[in-house]
């Protein structure tokens, strides 16, 4: 039977995570993927205020061997960082670590990076830190759409054309999308949407919109 090649790293890290498990008083929290897909990463951190420092940080990971294994190697890699040097490790770093991962397997270790990249964003929006200059735009809900995933075909809703329209009015972000109001992946998808675009500082309602393709 054929197998991917993964690494002995790899296979102890997916065998004996670390960090693993849910925190319930997580400073940031940041989710990525869809259980849908069958791939999906939260990361929690614990920050210390004063040294800007995650303190504690743990992951909840659904998925294949790589996606835990990466999961597991990047909450490592950040404890103890600072949030600008945390924010610093790529998916690279991480497969470096694990003494490489199958090219078909890139995908796991960048959601795990992107989840850590998410639970610092989350932190920083709601303690201020993050730039507040920029206004939001379109380019930005559009950039923050490409992290929720469309469960029905695996890639971000973006990718897969289900992203009609985006308007930006006056602190109103409406995001209207082509799939039937009572599909079955609808209200997990506004759940979705809502997460990653109601931190955004100058956004005081997000509505989303479903009307079928046509």
């Amino acid at each position: 039977m054929a197998h991917l090649p993964y690494s002995e790293k790899v296979m102890e890290h997916f065998r004996n995570p670390r960090n693993a498990g849910k925190m319930e008083d997580a400073d940031g929290k940041g989710v990525e993927g869809s259980p849908a897909c069958g791939d999906m990463v939260a990361v929690y951190i614990k920050v210390d205020k004063d040294k800007k420092k995650i303190d504690k940080i743990s992951f909840e990971s659904y998925g294949c061997a790589s996606n835990i294994a990466t999961a597991s190697i990047i909450t490592e890699l950040a404890k103890g960082k600072t949030l600008e040097d945390a924010k610093q490790i790529n998916w690279k770093k991480a497969a470096d670590e694990l003494g490489g991962l199958p090219a078909i397997k890139t995908h796991c270790s960048v959601l795990a990076v992107e989840g850590l990249r998410a639970a610092i964003r989350d932190y920083e929006e709601k303690n201020g830190i993050a730039a507040r200059k920029e206004p939001t735009t379109v380019e930005v809900v559009t950039s923050r759409l490409k992290h929720v995933m469309n469960p029905i075909a695996g890639l971000d809703m973006v990718k897969t054309n289900l992203v009609k329209e985006i308007r930006v009015e006056e602190g109103k972000v409406t995001v209207v999308v082509a799939l039937q109001p009572d599909h079955q992946f609808a209200n997990a998808m506004r759940e979705d949407v809502k997460e990653k675009i109601e931190p955004l500082w100058d956004v005081k309602e997000v509505e989303v919109v479903f009307t079928p393709e046509g």
